[in-house]
This record gives C-alpha cells, structure tokens and sequence, in this order.
C-alpha cells in the first residue's frame, strides 16, 4: 500500500512536472520564517499575476500560463534524472522493507497519514534549505489564514533563528491575547502545552500554538533575567491586527508604522498618507523595524506611491533566467524629504522597500543592517484537492540597482543601535527611542536643507 503511494505520488510529480500545469505561488518568506499575528509571518511576499518559471507566482504568486523558458530537452533531462537518481526500484523496495519492517514489529500503532507527512517533510529537509518546506493540509491552511491578515491565534509576531532553530518573540500587539497575558518581546518560546519545541520547525511550532477559537494554549519561554522559565495562559482568539499605524508628530512630521505587508496594508497606507497631508505633512518617517515581509504587490503599489518611475524588482532562477519584472509608475510621487526605520528583523518585503528607497535616492535609511533575505520561493500544489503543498527556494531575486542582498542586508545610511532593555518593551516611549530621535534628526536636517 504505501509502496504503491509512493510511486503514484512520485509519478504524479513528474507528469505535472512534464505538463507544465502546476499551480504555483511564489514567496518571499522573511525572518526565516517569522510569523506575523497569529503567528506564521512567514513572510510570504505574494506575487500575483507574475509568471516566472512556467506557472504561477509572493507571500504567494497566482502565476500566468505561459511556458516556461527552461527549454524541454532540459524538463525532460531534470525529470529523467530525478526518476533514476532518487525514486529507483532499488530505493523503492528499501522502503517498502522498511514499512513492513515498522508493521511487523513496532510496539505502537502506526499512523498513516502522519508518516506519509512525514516522509514528504523529510524529502524538503534533506535540501538543507530552511526556506524550503512541506505543508500538510492543517499546515497550509494556517498558513493561508495568517496571510488573510485575519486568524484565530494569539497575535504576536516571532522569528525562527536559521542557525540555532530558536523562536523568539518579536512583537505582542497591543490588545491581542498574546500582549494581554504578559508576553514580551524577546520572550525565547521554549514549551508549547508543555511540549518541548526546540528542535521543532516553525510551522510545526505554529500549529501546536492554534486552536478552536476560545481554547487556551499554555505557553513557555525563556526571559532574559528570569531564574526560571516562566508559563503563559493565552486565550486564542479571533485576531485582526491593522498592519498601519500613524500619528502626527512634533514639527508636522509625518510617522507611519508598518507592521506587515499584507492584503489591505496598501490601501491603509494610502489612507494614512492622505490623511497626514491634509493635516500638512512636511516630513515622513516610515517605520519598517520587525516587519518581517509580506505581499510582493503591496510592498509595490506602496513603492508606487512614493517613488518616481523605474524599476524596483526581478527574479533570476537557477538557469540564469530573468523575469518577474516589477514598475513604479510614478503615478504619485512624495514630495516631501523622507526617513526609513529598518533593523536586523527587516527582512524580505521589507528589504524590497527599504532598499529601493535607498538605490532611488528617495529618502535616507536609520536603524541597523537588515536581515539579508534576497531569495524567493515559489509555492507548487501536490494534490488536485490543492489542500497540500511544497515550498521550493527558486530564485535569487534583486531590487533597482540591480544588487541582490542575500545574507548581505541593507547598510542604512544612519547607524544606530537601540537599547537591548528598550527591545524588550511592549511599547517603547518615542523620547527613548534612540533609532526614531536619529531619524527625527536625519529628517528635519532634510527639512531645513529644502526651506
């Protein structure tokens, strides 16, 4: 039985492979997978309408139906190799040796479904990507969800360290389960229900931690200063957290806060623009620090807004073929003198933002070096149901100037550090705040330059 799966399912992969028909969605995951709300940013830059290697392109593309530029000779070689080098006859029956190994003499009962999973998880691991990954149908619902900008979840935003697999907590958000029950940024996640999940993916990590709306999850982590591990009761809830927030600060400069590029986080933006204007907006600080990605089309038609024409964004694959180019319009252009908070948890979409901003000369970039997340991934259905998924790393992808700042980073052009202690508050009061004073500084040196 799982013999005959196996090969129906490697199969299946090639013929899609060979068709040219697979749904495909292309992503920017940041902070090696951060997660954004309810947890999971991973940071999916979503490319709508951008075809790029023969399907669909994001945090997710919805690619075109052209043909791929892969000439067929080289599908057909790739596919030929993958039939012979990895699902060969003699693999085959070893794993079927194995099953009926595991059947004949496991103490326990064996869970089919979990070790399909499985076997397909480990395949995407044995790539020694960390970006690449296998989803199961909870999985990728959940991930789906969280790109929706609406789940239920407790609302915080985490990143996963790719070197020693920790998660930690960027960001409660204030009136989300996860701030209201005391959780803080820098909190290292350690237990979830009393599982252990050091060693554990993000995404397995993000699962553990959803639930039935109303249902409570226990969470423990580490804090800095703490003799002991301290235990979290975090109701999960029906979080909507909006990723812009703005406000009108001394000298009638303009701060707008970006949490995420999300769905409708351009249409905010817009909103808030507007709305600072007409109050006479003189100057604008754009906050991207922890904003660990988002939707490849809204960090667009956000960079639409304040950039002159020219191009901000393409992709090239591992056959050294180049797509997926991306415009501003100049449809609106900022007038006024412009500052970019970024940090070392800027990452991917953000990267996208900042460093246009940077390469245009639009506006000066203060904080720290940003992450270095200058690959994308694609998404590619596995089933007709659509309900699993792969995520592949396939591309290197690169902004105006034509660098690509894998783990490179963007070098803003004000250094300046904030507190370890400040990083640790919920909300950091704006006369502490070292990295926005600095840009405060940057800015209004701008302004009198212009007056």
């Amino acid at each position: 039985m799982l013999l005959d799966w196996i090969k129906n399912k490697g199969k299946a992969w090639c013929n899609r492979m060979n068709e040219k028909k697979s749904y495909q969605r292309g992503m920017l995951t940041g902070v090696a997978g951060g997660i954004l709300g309810c947890l999971i940013v991973v940071a999916i830059l979503v490319v709508a309408g951008v075809n790029i290697f023969a399907a669909n392109n994001g945090h997710i593309i919805f690619g075109a139906e052209e043909e791929s530029s892969m000439e067929e000779t080289e599908l057909e070689t790739t596919i030929e190799e993958e039939e012979t080098g990895v699902l060969t006859e003699e693999f085959l029956e070893k794993v079927e040796r194995i099953y009926s190994d595991m059947q004949s003499y496991f103490l326990y009962d064996i869970d089919e479904k979990a070790l399909r999973d499985g076997m397909l998880d480990g395949m995407l691991k044995a790539l020694d990507d960390p970006y690449s990954c296998y989803y199961n149908e909870e999985e990728l619902v959940s991930m789906m969800e969280t790109t929706q900008g609406e789940y239920v979840g407790i609302g915080v935003s985490v990143s996963q360290n790719v070197n020693t697999g920790l998660i930690t907590i960027l960001k409660p958000y204030k009136g989300a389960p996860g701030a209201e029950a005391g959780l803080l940024p820098g909190d290292v996640l350690y237990k979830i229900n009393d599982q252990e999940i050091t060693t554990m993916e993000l995404d397995s990590v993000v699962g553990l931690i959803r639930g039935e709306e109303g249902s409570t999850v226990k969470i423990t982590v580490y804090r800095e200063g703490e003799a002991d591990y301290l235990d979290f009761e975090v109701e999960r809830r029906m979080v909507e957290i909006p990723t812009v927030e703005y406000e009108m600060l001394d000298n009638q400069i303009g701060y707008i806060i970006v949490s995420a590029f999300e769905g409708n986080t351009d249409e905010q933006f817009e909103a808030a623009m507007k709305d600072l204007t007409e109050q006479g907006m003189k100057g604008l600080i754009i906050d991207l620090r922890d904003n660990g990605g988002g939707l490849l089309d809204t960090v667009v038609n956000m960079l639409d807004y304040v950039l002159p024409e020219g191009l901000i964004f393409y992709v090239k694959d591992k056959y050294e073929n180049v797509g997926g180019e991306m415009y501003s319009t100049s449809d609106c252009y900022l007038e006024v003198p412009l500052v970019v908070l970024v940090n070392e948890n800027s990452a991917s979409a953000s990267e996208v933002f900042a460093g246009n901003i940077q390469d245009f000369k639009a506006g000066k970039l203060v904080g720290t070096t940003t992450f270095g997340k200058g690959i994308m991934q694609s998404m590619y259905y596995e089933d007709p149901r659509y309900s699993t998924a792969i995520k592949l790393t396939v591309a290197d992808y690169y902004i105006h100037s034509g660098r690509n700042i894998h783990k490179i980073g963007i070098t803003p052009d004000v250094e300046v550090e904030l507190e370890e202690e400040l990083k640790k508050l919920l909300t950091i009061p704006h006369e502490q705040d070292t990295q926005l004073q600095a840009g405060i500084a940057t800015l209004m040196e701008a302004m009198s330059l212009e007056q």
